[in-house]
């Protein structure tokens, strides 16, 4: 009886690039359990990255987000693939995403031209905020044009993910509550774009005032973040919503806010990956005997914490 072969990550990421689909999830997956798989991954696909328009979606829960994502993409998918990533909470007993992929978007489930993943926070590196923009990138170097990222809360992980795109759309609904939500979760920060959606709803306006007011408080910069009405669930106010989406890519491209902003997130992801990985080789030095002596001259006071500190940082250097 023959022993199949286990494809490695290349030959995984070439049927990838050649349209494979079980390949890609196969990649995702990989990048989402993180370790050295990962890292073998994202460095695979780094070179082959850098060409794909991010959309971050995100906002208060139950604000409609993935029903504003399902109508966004129906229009972007007149232009050409694209991929969604949903950012669900993690499962207490699996470890997956709770929410499915087919409950979300299920009119887009049968098209070829969408490809649509759940992600949650099950890797070790650094969780989601490490493991959404690596899985980005290998969307990116498969060929994907536009990327599409949207968070079911705004919890700070979200906010940063959200924030990782190109161009972030906030969401929030009529009422002054989702306002003041969206103002204390540091939504305001990272929106390029408002959305009220379930416009159809009384206090729009109001909403509106209370956006307006908060922009006004903001730091000024060349964009101006627009607000918009829309009704996702009958598409009304989507079109202007990716009229919007293409103006902000052209400023981006236009003033070299593009190219400054992927800067300084490489520069974050790599101080996050220094600050990980410096803190899964510190556990597992903890978890070890060789500190040992070191715990008993603490207990004995004969050194303080923050010369064992330096004893520990200094093995770890060694390493």
């Amino acid at each position: 009886m023959s022993v199949r072969r286990r494809a490695t990550t290349e030959e995984l990421l070439g049927r990838a690039r050649g349209g494979e689909r079980g390949a890609l999830a196969r990649l995702i997956s990989t990048v989402e359990r993180g370790g050295e798989p990962a890292r073998e991954v994202g460095r695979l696909v780094y070179p082959l990255a850098g060409g794909a328009t991010t959309v971050g979606i995100t906002g208060a829960p139950g604000a409609g987000k993935s029903t504003l994502t399902g109508a966004l993409v129906g229009i972007v998918r007149a232009l050409g693939e694209v991929a969604v990533l949903a950012i669900d909470p993690s499962s207490p007993f699996t470890g997956g995403a709770i929410l499915g992929d087919r409950v979300r978007m299920q009119d887009h489930f049968l098209d070829g031209g969408v490809f649509i993943r759940s992600m949650a926070t099950r890797g070790q590196l650094g969780g989601l905020s490490l493991a959404a923009p690596s899985a980005v990138r290998v969307l990116d170097a498969v060929g994907f044009p536009w990327v599409v990222l949207e968070t079911v809360g705004v919890g700070q992980v979200e906010v940063e993910v959200a924030g990782a795109a190109d161009t972030t759309v906030v969401v929030v609904n009529p009422g002054w509550g989702d306002a003041v939500q969206a103002n204390k979760a540091g939504l305001m920060e990272i929106a390029d774009i408002f959305v009220i959606n379930k416009a159809d709803r009384k206090g729009v306006e109001s909403t509106r005032r209370d956006l307006e007011q908060m922009l006004d408080l903001s730091s000024p910069s060349d964009w101006s973040p627009p607000i918009l009405a829309t009704v996702a669930s009958t598409g009304e106010g989507v079109e202007e919503l990716w009229a919007e989406v293409r103006r902000h890519r052209e400023y981006l491209e236009g003033s070299g806010e593009l190219a400054r902003r992927r800067s300084a997130r490489l520069d974050d992801e790599l101080h996050r990956i220094v600050v990980e990985t410096l803190h899964e080789r510190a556990e597992a030095l903890w978890r070890s005997s060789e500190l040992s002596g070191l715990r008993a001259q603490l207990d004995a006071r004969e050194v303080d914490p923050w010369q064992a500190a330096e004893q520990i940082l200094g093995r770890l250097s060694e390493d």
